[in-house]
């Protein structure tokens, strides 16, 4: 049986969640003196964003404007 692009898009979320976890997890248990500039603390940082705005996108439902859609907003706006 083949999967359908919404089981592939589940998929991923689950993914970047788990690494979302993954991730935190790691910056919690990252030893404290040097942590501000610490290359490797600031990655981790910069990671962990990277995968919260992928798991926002793909929870995110985008306005795909069509005539029809453009229509009704312009018919509201008057």
């Amino acid at each position: 049986m083949t999967q359908s692009y919404q089981d592939h898009l589940t998929s991923a979320l689950l993914h970047l969640q788990n690494a979302k976890r993954v991730l935190s997890e790691e910056i919690t248990h990252y030893p404290t003196p040097i942590s501000g500039c610490d290359a490797q603390f600031n990655h981790l940082l910069s990671e962990r964003q990277k995968v919260s705005e992928a798991i926002c996108a793909l929870e995110a439902q985008p306005f795909i404007p069509t005539p029809r859609n453009l229509e009704n907003n312009i018919q509201l706006a008057n």
